[in-house]
């Protein structure tokens, strides 16, 4: 259980991350739900067993993350979790990817990351320990076509992932990755919708395609993936650290 823990939660407004906040909330910990839509988390909060506050703040801008960390701390303590889910995926074949999408994936999906772990960390090592999981994607594991940016992106925070494991691996912190293959999602949705748009397939038929290269051949669920963070958060997972937790149904072994 994570009661009197206090949890910050990245891209909380739906999908993946509004599910790891409903796992974490039932656990007992406290959260900060932080994103860009005020209403949204303000609804998502109001949802949750517990007293709960939102933070509003573009992950990619080190000024609002700050700020936004520090409001967190002021009114809810010290963090002692940080789940870095906020993300952003585009398309486009390497040819045509622009440097615009090219830094915008870096920035939401990368950047994003360190800049809300550099904020985090301190709180943690004063505190004496803490979990850090950063929601990458098999796309960190392995390639896909049509997507380098948002592919190089998740690679980077596999290896943010690793590299900060070694560094706080004897300050009672740990640094893991969650890797969801294609999750039940808007992102998802919005792929489905343009491979309609682009081949005139039906949605189902769309939506099988993307479930093929999963050994279950199934869509992954947003809380499959917030099952495997709140293990990582636990007190059973104090041994795991620099992991890449592939939550695909055997895409990447």
């Amino acid at each position: 259980m994570l009661h009197g823990r206090h949890a910050l939660v990245t891209g909380a407004a739906r999908g993946i991350g509004a599910a790891i906040a409903r796992t974490l909330a039932a656990e007992g910990a406290t959260l900060t739900l932080l994103g860009r839509n005020a209403a949204t988390l303000q609804q998502l909060a109001a949802q949750l067993p517990g007293q709960h506050g939102i933070a509003l703040a573009d992950v990619a801008d080190p000024y609002q993350v700050n700020a936004a960390f520090a409001r967190a701390r002021a009114e809810r303590g010290a963090l002692h979790i940080l789940v870095n889910n906020a993300g952003q995926v585009e398309s486009a074949p390497f040819g045509k990817t622009t440097l615009e999408l090219w830094q915008r994936m870096l920035a939401v999906n990368l950047t994003g990351s360190f800049l809300c772990s550099q904020a985090a960390l301190p709180q943690m090592l004063a505190g004496g320990g803490g979990r850090i999981v950063n929601i990458a994607s098999t796309a960190a594991q392995k390639g896909y076509a049509y997507v380098s940016a948002y592919v190089a992106a998740k690679h980077g925070v596999l290896g943010l992932t690793r590299a900060l494991a070694l560094e706080v691996a004897r300050k009672g912190i740990t640094v893991n990755a969650v890797c969801p293959g294609y999750t039940e999602t808007d992102i998802l949705r919005e792929s489905v919708a343009n491979l309609v748009a682009k081949t005139g397939r039906s949605e189902a038929e769309a939506m099988a395609e993307f479930a093929g290269g999963n050994p279950q051949q199934r869509i992954v669920q947003p809380e499959d993936v917030a099952q495997a963070v709140r293990w990582l958060c636990s007190d059973g997972a104090s041994a795991v650290t620099g992991q890449a937790i592939s939550v695909s149904g055997g895409e990447v072994m």
